[in-house]
């Protein structure tokens, strides 16, 4: 499999659980609650990337340039979060 949608997996699983499991079940929803859970998970998502690939020489590529696995897990993330974000505070009236 290639390394770029084995890191889109990952991305994918930790926003699925993240938005699907952890923030609906939050009794209070405000933006630095969910800001606060939204860095513990994205850190736990860099560490499953780091799992997978620190030491290795793997080439990413970001369609305009490549780069390595650290910057692609983070850049990835936060584009596909920004949409389920603004989803996500749209529905609970969370001011941004």
């Amino acid at each position: 499999m290639m390394p770029e949608i084995t890191l889109l997996i990952v991305n994918a699983i930790f926003l699925a659980f993240t938005y699907l499991g952890v923030y609906p079940g939050l009794t209070t929803k405000t933006i630095n609650l969910i800001l606060i859970y939204d860095a513990v998970i994205s850190c736990a998502a860099l560490l499953v990337a780091g799992l997978l690939f620190w030491g290795s020489d793997t080439d990413f590529s970001l369609i305009f340039f490549s780069t390595n696995w650290a910057v692609f897990a983070i850049i990835t993330l936060s584009l596909m979060e920004l949409p389920l974000f603004a989803w996500f505070a749209k529905k609970h009236n969370l001011d941004i």
